[in-house]
């Protein structure tokens, strides 16, 4: 028998409570879990609301969280910030931490301590440098049609179980991270289509290309074709949506284009329609049989993922477009956008959001941004700037972020080593505002202390509690604490920890923590 280790309080030992004396079963023997059991050894009389207040949860919104205190750095301990730790990013395994957190969608023990052996400089380049690993084909996603559409369930379960098991983390944490930013939505795009399913091979593929490569298969893609609209844009009858999102939402932001250039944009890019494939034809075939009508002449099949050109349906003239004058085409549209000044601050801004800190320097997104755009835009060049500049190590940023429902969800699964819980992950999303494939608006996914409201706490709860209740054993706890949360922690974990005996609530309290919210 063992009894539990000594839990610390940001790096303070914490005095043994009576229960720390307690005895408790090995960690190899079956740990059966109910989710009264969880919460009753966790201390709790009572679930809901109760559960999360004595767990800290509900203090989240008092933390001076990005969004709430911009003008005060989180997580430096500082008085007035409601932060109970301070940052311990001066040791190199906390940095290993904080970088598989952020580059990556949490870490299994294994994984932590092989990075804390290859050290920092060596982790991220095997993060920034590993080629996109391709996940097996989801089934009979080449195949969509009216008659056989996408089980978009299963789409989710297919993507978040690759996301456990990828041997290229980073490679997918920047698909999701593009998959936020180059937003479609499948309700629009249609299951009856491999759309949707083809956008997120594209994005996987491309996430650590150049912008300008990536730019313009978001353009050509046919997922996006439907969801903005361009796909239905001629020069007689041109469309404004993709060419206003390109670049309000996609390169440069409001205030860097005119009026004039979304629809100048709009005629140039005219003339792309969406392919069609061999299930779709045959569909569309049999329909018109059934209905008595004649097959279109001109219906065919594409033997491309990606969007078809015809000249035909596009505009010939000349317009002027972000100050030049002249006959546009697609390829031109975007490198006219590449040259202008506001692209490289927009994309690095984001980035810096989404990785480091919700309000970045303006020094620091300047010298980043100059950097991008001498490197022409190449993505690796600015991730690997963003992992190993002194600001992503800095007090300021430690816990500085909160994390989407995706990435706890997914890092939970990680740390107690259970790809199982995939279906239990899709499930649970949309009680915590997060489907895949289905962001609110086309400006993508909220963030930071968007996602903490008294109903998120408890879906994150009672996802936490599901997951834990769905495992017939748990792993080993052994210091999950310290590998998982660095073991840096407030006053209330440390004070659940020490009274807690038992593996089930101790991951539990670990799992639900603040701290673990936060990334």
């Amino acid at each position: 028998m063992e009894s539990p280790e000594r839990v610390e309080r940001s790096g303070e030992a914490m005095k043994d409570s009576p229960q720390m004396s307690e005895k408790r079963p090995k960690t190899s023997r079956r740990v059966p879990l109910s989710r009264r059991q969880v919460l009753v050894g966790a201390g709790v009389a009572a679930g809901g609301l109760g559960v999360a207040r004595l767990l800290g949860l509900h203090d989240l919104s008092q933390l001076g969280l990005p969004g709430q205190s911009p003008t005060t750095p989180a997580a430096s301990g500082a008085p007035g910030t409601g932060v109970d730790w301070v940052a311990p990013l001066s040791k190199p395994e906390a940095q290993i931490a904080h970088l598989l957190r952020r580059a990556t969608f949490g870490y299994s023990r294994a994984e932590y301590e092989q990075s804390v052996k290859d050290g920092f400089n060596m982790t991220v380049d095997r993060l920034v440098e590993s080629k996109p690993a391709e996940p097996d084909a989801f089934p009979g996603g080449d195949d969509a049609s009216r008659t056989k559409p996408l089980n978009i369930g299963a789409l989710q379960t297919w993507w978040i179980t690759w996301m456990q098991k990828t041997p290229t983390p980073f490679a997918e944490r920047m698909t999701f991270f593009w998959h936020g930013h180059f937003t479609s939505d499948f309700r629009k795009v249609s299951p009856q289509t491999p759309y949707i399913y083809w956008q997120n091979l594209t994005w996987r593929r491309m996430a650590l290309a150049d912008l300008r490569s990536m730019l313009y298969q978001v353009t050509i893609d046919p997922g996006m074709l439907r969801y903005l609209d361009l796909g239905q844009s001629t020069g007689k009858s041109p469309n404004e949506n993709y060419s206003r999102e390109l670049m309000e939402l996609f390169t440069m932001g409001v205030g860097h284009y005119t009026e004039d250039d979304v629809r100048a944009g709009a005629k140039a890019l005219s003339g792309w329609r969406e392919p069609v494939t061999q299930a779709m034809y045959d569909d569309l075939v049999a329909r018109a049989q059934q209905q008595g009508r004649q097959v279109p002449k001109n219906l065919k099949v594409d033997d491309v993922k990606s969007g078809v050109f015809e000249p035909a349906r596009s505009y010939n003239g000349t317009v002027a477009y972000l100050g030049v004058t002249k006959r546009w085409d697609t390829q031109a549209v975007l490198d006219r956008i590449l040259e202008q000044d506001a692209v490289a601050p927009f994309i690095v801004t984001k980035v810096l959001r989404e990785f480091v800190m919700d309000s970045p320097a303006d020094a620091y997104v300047t010298r980043l941004a100059d950097g991008f755009r001498k490197s022409r835009y190449d993505v690796k060049t600015l991730m690997r700037a963003v992992f190993t500049s002194p600001e992503f190590v800095s007090p300021p940023a430690y816990r500085a972020l909160v994390k989407s429902p995706t990435e706890l969800m997914v890092s939970t699964a990680k740390a107690v080593e259970n790809p199982q819980l995939a279906r239990t992950i899709v499930q649970s999303a949309p009680g915590m505002g997060q489907t895949l494939f289905d962001p609110p608006e086309v400006g993508g996914w909220p963030s930071n202390a968007s996602w903490i409201s008294s109903a998120d706490v408890l879906s994150r709860l009672n996802f936490t509690v599901n997951a834990l209740a769905t495992m017939p054993k748990l792993p080993a706890f052994t210091n999950a604490h310290a590998t998982f949360l660095d073991g840096v922690i407030g006053p209330k974990t440390a004070e659940l920890l020490n009274q807690t005996g038992d593996e089930a609530s101790r991951w539990l309290i670990v799992l639900a923590s603040p701290e673990f919210q936060l990334k």
